[in-house]
């Protein structure tokens, strides 16, 4: 698909419901999945999507091409290592860990609204994403956090360059100047990461945190070996913040061009202790209408627009029978505006996530964290660094958009949807 790289707020609404319209002619004729071109076929809508996502053995998800896992001395990790990684990483992640750390993530997310100059028009995605960096190298990595984040700065710029427009598109083994500078950062990355990891092993003090996590070992699989853990540390570093980044940009957007929302946001956000690191769960579950907009802002604009899935057999989706080796594009982005599953889907409402029929565990409602076997395992993390920047923005702030020139949406398959060059201005409230 050719997607453009770059769209004025009209234009991208256009080139969405045109997309959309497609979508939806398809969907009326063919029950919901379209054929783009032979070979590869769209679900479009939220029944398909749920079901591709969970169909793991029948469209399973392909390793990701932006960073590809490092060969150590060892070689690569086995299948059982990766899985034993897997399982670390989830009990790091899973909701019950992210809850007993709020206190942690919400004074980082109070830091950015109190570093935002007031009465100036700034570009607000790097200071964003400076500071939801901050956020999850802290949830992964605790004291060692600064010491890691130059490297985790320069392993997302690397990931910047290889999804940069292009006129050529090469063969993964061909080894271009972006992805010989990929490698690098990868390299610099764990070089660092690896005098942590013995440190701690060999202090005993494994700590408390996700790389702790994995440090410890468990009864199935005993200790997960070093090249292990260092294989799947910078992807999940990078994914700490870079989505989260991309939805936070939508959401500081919507404060501004929604005023009332946001003031009910201020309102819940009032109730937050002064200090925020006494910040609990239980204050964080408090906070429904802020969660209710930051997952109507994710249903809107979800951080992965296009997920790609390649069928390992034949099979049935839908009316189509799928050969083996087609692409299926499963497309959240279409699947949230399904006038089905939503009522008004292009209009801002956070409140239909308060009515009891608006569950986001209702297959196929909400797909921006992913479903099924290969769902975001961050999700829960991102939830929380999410409500609290925005809760703790909404307190101190009105957001409003300096005139002059709408912002750009750049569109690519890679990134999904970004407010580039997004500039916002924060008042103090009274």
């Amino acid at each position: 698909m050719n997607e453009p790289p770059r769209l004025s707020e009209g234009s991208f609404a256009a080139w969405s419901r045109d997309r959309l319209a497609v979508a939806r002619r398809g969907a009326d004729e063919c029950g919901d999945v379209w054929q783009l071109e032979p070979g590869v076929y769209v679900a479009a809508t939220a029944g398909p999507c749920e079901a591709v996502l969970h169909r793991a053995q029948d469209f399973p998800k392909a390793s990701s091409p932006l960073l590809p896992p490092l060969k150590g001395a060892s070689g690569a990790p086995t299948p059982e290592e990766r899985a034993h990684a897997h399982a670390a990483r989830m009990r790091g992640l899973r909701p019950q860990a992210v809850a007993a750390r709020i206190g942690e993530i919400a004074p980082l997310t109070a830091r950015f609204a109190d570093q935002w100059p007031t009465g100036q028009d700034v570009e607000i995605l790097p200071p964003v994403r400076h500071a939801l960096a901050d956020v999850g190298l802290c949830y992964l990595f605790s004291e060692d956090a600064p010491t890691l984040l130059p490297f985790a700065s320069q392993l997302f710029l690397a990931r910047e360059v290889l999804v940069s427009p292009s006129r050529w598109v090469w063969p993964r083994w061909i080894p271009t100047p972006a992805r010989r500078f990929r490698t690098r950062q990868q390299v610099a990355f764990t070089n660092a990461l690896r005098p942590i990891i013995r440190r701690r092993r060999s202090s005993g003090r494994l700590g408390d945190d996700l790389l702790g996590q994995m440090l410890r070992p468990s009864a199935r699989y005993g200790l997960l070996p070093e090249e292990a853990i260092l294989d799947t540390l910078p992807g999940i570093t990078v994914a700490t913040f870079e989505a989260p980044s991309r939805a936070a940009g939508w959401i500081l957007l919507h404060l501004a061009r929604h005023p009332q929302a946001a003031g009910r946001v201020a309102a819940e956000a009032d109730l937050l202790p002064a200090d925020p690191a006494a910040t609990t769960s239980a204050h964080l579950d408090s906070l429904r209408y802020t969660q209710a907009l930051v997952r109507e802002v994710l249903r809107l604009h979800p951080p992965s627009w296009l997920l790609t899935r390649r069928a390992t057999r034949q099979t049935q989706l839908a009316d189509y029978t799928i050969d083996a080796g087609s692409t299926v594009l499963v497309c959240p982005y279409t699947a949230h505006r399904d006038a089905r599953e939503h009522s008004e889907p292009d209009r801002f409402r956070p409140e239909r996530w308060l009515d009891d029929s608006g569950s986001p565990a209702k297959p196929g409602v909400f797909l921006s964290f992913g479903t099924g076997p290969h769902g975001c395992e961050g999700a829960a993390l991102a939830m929380a660094m999410l409500t609290l920047l925005t809760a703790q923005t909404a307190r101190r702030y009105h957001v409003s958009e300096p005139p002059g020139p709408e912002p750009g949406y750049q569109v690519t398959t890679f990134v999904g949807l970004a407010t580039v060059g997004l500039r916002l201005r924060a008042t103090a409230r009274g």
